[in-house]
């Protein structure tokens, strides 16, 4: 086992954290609850109904992309862990990346008109490559500093809610402006519904990349002053690619690491497969007017509240490991059970009252409990920190909230291709209004949707109990740690 090394020490007391140092911390996810959001629920959607790409090839640029942050994540949050520069390791990146995330958000719902499928398959793939890696220069190192800031077990909960409170808050209130005020505005005589004019969506890139940049400069100055506070970098040496690869194979050959990045990446699919799917499911299954569906993306701010409260809660009376087992088996068992209904013919038929209010109760519960498992999975992670500093020596939250930054991205990656697939499977018809969609194609969206997602939840609950740290544990790294500075 290696001696920790002196930047464990901080460079001077740590002052508790305040309401605001919290919310501007959180304040900083709304850059990538945007981005995330917009891809989620509308880039299938925009690309393959509005635009006329083959969905497939949608799912695979997408799921392309995710080779180059197979690499590209962990080297920026290994170079965060180790940068040396008077505004500390994580703020650099944060103040660089505003400008090129935000433009080439506004660049992706902009597509060149008239071009070929190869033509707009390339310019996809080349979006969602820069897209994502400059997000990854913001959000990563943003991230990190969630331990940096506090090492309380139960504290890092508390902070990360703010984190998720923003970022579901920050992207749903997108939504929520294209189906109350966009989508509703921008039909025509030969468009009836704003969902599928491409001029709703270059609204969406405009507004989006200008609330990114608002978000990403907010949090980076309202933590500034935090810096004097933060964990130092490693002493100054040599870094070669080797070093950089063993290092980074170190850090994450952590066995409770291992366990929860590969129920995270789990998860990540099946939420990327339900996000991709839900306006369909609300256009095609339900018969959602665009009203009734931006009624329904409402109740995320509910969600978000109802999660973000409970995740400390669930952290201080359950721990945050059998808390997420608990929280996740109901959410995820409870999350396609209107389909399934539906499905089993079980429901009353579309239109009706009931349908619209069942399903927006029951998506404001799942949601919540999801979104306080998130919580509590994120903070897992925070966890690791001071276990992998006992074992290798060294503060690596870049390396590890890289893989978290990964993992979210992944829900457009393969979760956007699974659903693409279904689509396929289904024989789904492209770019096809409601009227136009046979009762039989949306009968089996549904029936191949359930299994296929619930399969991929319970695997991700299963594998998730071979995370090791609990509050004892942590307390007990703390504690040699201290000793060794000591």
């Amino acid at each position: 086992m290696s001696s920790p090394s002196s930047q464990s020490a901080p460079a001077a007391p740590v002052p508790p954290l305040t309401l605001g140092l919290k919310s501007a911390y959180g304040f900083g996810s709304v850059a990538y609850g945007v981005k995330n959001n917009g891809f989620d629920y509308f880039l299938l959607l925009f690309y393959s109904q509005v635009i006329g790409l083959d969905a497939r090839l949608v799912g695979i640029a997408i799921t392309t992309a995710l080779v180059f942050d197979a690499i590209s994540d962990p080297i920026i949050g290994y170079w965060s862990d180790n940068l040396r520069s008077r505004w500390g390791r994580r703020h650099p990146f944060m103040y660089i990346a505003a400008v090129p995330v935000a433009l080439s958000y506004f660049l992706m719902w902009n597509p060149p008109a008239d071009w070929s499928q190869t033509g707009l398959f390339w310019y996809l793939l080349v979006m969602a490559v820069s897209i994502r890696t400059f997000i990854t220069l913001y959000e990563t190192p943003s991230s990190a500093l969630a331990p940096e800031l506090t090492d309380h077990y139960d504290e890092r909960s508390s902070l990360l809610s703010f984190r998720y409170y923003f970022g579901w808050t920050g992207g749903n209130s997108m939504t929520v402006m294209m189906f109350f005020f966009i989508f509703p505005a921008l039909a025509t005589a030969t468009i009836a519904d704003g969902r599928f004019n491409r001029d709703s969506y270059e609204i969406l890139g405009i507004v989006g990349s200008a609330l990114i940049f608002i978000s990403i400069m907010v949090s980076a100055a309202g933590t500034h002053k935090r810096i004097p506070h933060l964990k130092q970098p490693p002493p100054a040496r040599a870094i070669t690619p080797k070093l950089i690869f063993r290092e980074i194979f170190e850090t994450l050959a952590n066995r409770s690491f291992i366990a929860l990045f590969i129920a995270s990446l789990l998860g990540a699919i099946a939420t990327g497969l339900a996000a991709a799917l839900a306006f369909y499911f609300y256009t095609y299954f339900w018969e959602f007017t665009s009203i009734q569906t931006g009624i329904i993306t409402t109740g995320v701010f509910l969600a978000a509240v109802m999660g973000s409260v409970m995740a400390p809660y669930v952290s201080r009376k359950l721990g945050k490991k059998k808390g997420a087992i608990i929280i996740g088996l109901v959410a995820f068992l409870g999350a396609p059970m209107p389909i399934l209904l539906r499905v089993l013919g079980l429901l009353p038929e579309n239109g009706t009252p009931f349908v619209f209010w069942f399903v927006f109760i029951t998506g404001v519960i799942d949601v919540g409990l999801i979104i306080c498992y998130q919580i509590l999975s994120s903070s897992m992670i925070a966890d690791l920190v001071e276990q992998s500093e006992l074992e290798t020596g060294r503060r690596s939250e870049g390396v590890f909230f890289s893989t978290v930054t990964f993992i979210r991205k992944s829900v457009q990656g393969f979760g956007l291709i699974l659903a693409s697939f279904v689509l396929y499977v289904a024989q789904f018809p492209a770019g096809a209004t409601v009227d136009q969609v046979s009762a039989e194609a949306v009968w089996r969206l549904g029936a191949y949707y359930v299994p296929t997602i619930l399969v991929l939840w319970m695997a991700m609950i299963a594998v998730i109990s071979g995370y090791k740290v609990d509050r004892a544990t942590h307390e007990d790294n703390l504690r040699k740690l201290a000793e060794g500075r000591s």
